[in-house]
């Protein structure tokens, strides 16, 4: 039972967490909202490459019991065909804001989207889940203590009743992205080709970063065929593959004010619809 002390500093906790801007109140009016502003609102929260931030240091830190516990949990969710790797990215990377993104640990997200994907797709009701969280809270009160984690599930289920995403069956035996070969056509574009990134409007959705977008590159490999990641997330039907890319970005064109040697060089993958040939120009 808490108290209305208790209440009170949990709340003032909470008020205390900001993510706008500061010379902006809470929930402004549209006329203080420009372009700019907009598109950083709106912008996916795990597209942070290029953003300034202090340095931090490295930690190579042993994963704790409960980290791996959900490492093995969200996979078997995607071995059975719960979901899809870019389902779980979408739901613990970008659906949840910047401050959960920033604020938690890795694993804490994953959690969350587990919550999120049983619920969403009706495995679970929330009052359910409640239930079974306050119960296994009470069944290990005041810590393991040396015991370890027990499942106690209240029923078993008939599994061919639960309905499961297309990827769970056409990948098997095959992989991915293997399963799409020789779906995409041709490819648009070879190794050594110039391109441009597409400055294409971002909702919901990417994993093609910021800090490409807008910039020329040319092409290290044609990699492999796969729908891309805005389309793959939501599981939708008839979602045609297209060719995907490793860019070579040159980083003295890349970032502002770079002053590392001139052939210093960055590599990442982008799918071709985000690609453009780069204009010609004359000598």
């Amino acid at each position: 039972m808490t108290t209305s002390l208790d209440r009170a500093a949990r709340l003032e906790l909470v008020a205390r967490l900001k993510s706008s801007y500061p010379e902006l109140p809470d929930a402004p009016t549209p006329d203080l909202i420009d372009h700019d502003r907009f598109t950083a609102y709106t912008k996916t929260p795990h597209d942070v490459g290029g953003e300034p931030d202090a340095p931090m240091e490295f930690e190579n830190k042993q994963y704790e019991h409960w980290e791996e516990n959900t490492y093995v949990m969200c996979e078997v969710l995607g071995w059975r065909g719960i979901w899809l790797s870019e389902e779980r990215r979408r739901m613990g990377n970008v659906d949840i804001g910047r401050t959960i993104y920033l604020g938690l640990p890795y694993y804490g997200r994953w959690l969350l989207a587990v919550a999120r994907v049983l619920t969403e797709k009706h495995h679970i009701g929330l009052t359910e889940l409640a239930e079974r969280m306050t119960e296994v809270e009470a069944r290990y009160a005041g810590g393991l203590r040396g015991k370890p984690l027990e499942a106690k599930p209240k029923f078993e289920g008939d599994p061919s009743t639960v309905r499961r995403n297309r990827h769970h069956t056409h990948a098997v035996g095959k992989g991915d992205p293997q399963v799409f070969a020789g779906q995409a056509g041709e490819p648009k574009f070879k190794v050594g080709d110039k391109v441009v990134v597409r400055e294409l409007p971002v909702l919901l959705y990417t994993r093609t970063q910021e800090y490409v977008r807008g910039a020329a590159g040319e092409i290290a490999v044609v990699s492999y065929e796969s729908p891309a990641a805005e389309d793959e997330t939501w599981d939708g039907r008839d979602q045609k593959p297209e060719w995907f890319y490793i860019v070579r970005f040159n980083l003295s064109q890349l970032w502002h004010g770079y002053t590392g040697p001139g052939n210093d060089t960055l590599q990442t993958e982008i799918p071709e619809r985000w690609l453009a040939a780069a204009e010609r120009t004359s000598a």
